[in-house]
């Protein structure tokens, strides 16, 4: 009976201690790994130093908040959507993918977006694609989009002063402007539209160039009719000339 229970208990310990490195084996196992399907909610794309270099994820784990990816905090009032999210060397998020669209009670709504940023900044680069349906209307609308972004901003800064300004854009819309103009003489905030190429909400299709205060400066673009047209104007944003200068 003693000699049973001994092997007994010599084949349960040399089991479980075989099953330990069969599952660390697994897990240390440095070559490629194949698999025909695969069903995650989200990927992290790490350096071997841990720096977070992409995020792929789906709606829930979208961080908004209350993550920290690379020991920085993340956007607390970005809406969570499926897509990925970018990262440069030194763990600041530099751009993203995100997408949805869903059907409503008189409708649908659906988009894309992919930006780049600039270094600790806002995008400097967007592609957009917009689709909506109310009311038995539809209007689809897409572009490429190019900033001009502040010299001295950086993504906490900008939390920040937002945080301070978000108050007063209701309460004392005064003082908020001039606040707000403060800061873009500061170099910290602001920042305009300059390129844009694409579809308007107006269903005009060209080429369209801004000032740097993101004011209409010069288009060339093919209207709802079907008409070309080239346009030049003022800083009020009145036409100062055009091309041709009268349509049939």
């Amino acid at each position: 009976m003693n000699k049973e229970l001994v092997f007994l208990r010599s084949f349960g310990i040399a089991t479980a201690f075989g099953v330990i490195m069969l599952a660390s084996s697994a897990f240390k196992k440095t070559g490629n790994q194949r698999f025909a399907e695969i069903d995650v909610e989200r990927i992290n794309i790490i350096e071997k130093d841990g720096t977070v270099k992409m995020v792929i994820t789906n709606v829930d784990r979208f961080p908004n908040g209350k993550d920290t990816i690379n020991n920085r905090p993340t956007n607390v009032k970005r809406k969570k959507r499926s897509g990925m999210l970018f990262f440069n060397e030194d763990g600041i998020e530099c751009g993203g993918l995100i997408y949805d669209g869903q059907k409503k009670a008189d409708g649908h709504s659906a988009g894309m977006s992919l930006t780049y940023d600039q270094y600790d900044g806002d995008q400097m680069m967007q592609l957009l694609m917009q689709d909506y349906k109310e009311g038995g209307q539809r209007r689809v609308f897409s572009s490429l989009v190019f900033n001009d972004r502040p010299a001295n901003e950086t993504q906490f800064g900008m939390d920040k002063i937002w945080e301070e300004l978000a108050p007063l854009r209701k309460s004392d819309p005064g003082a908020f402007k001039k606040k707000y103009e403060e800061y873009v003489a500061q170099g910290v905030l602001g920042g305009a539209p300059r390129v844009m190429l694409g579809q308007t909400r107006g269903r005009s299709n060209g080429l369209f160039l801004n000032d740097d205060k993101g004011r209409p400066k010069a288009m060339f673009y093919v209207n709802e009719k079907n008409e070309a047209k080239l346009e030049f104007f003022d800083e009020k944003g009145n036409v100062i000339a055009t091309f041709p200068n009268q349509t049939k």
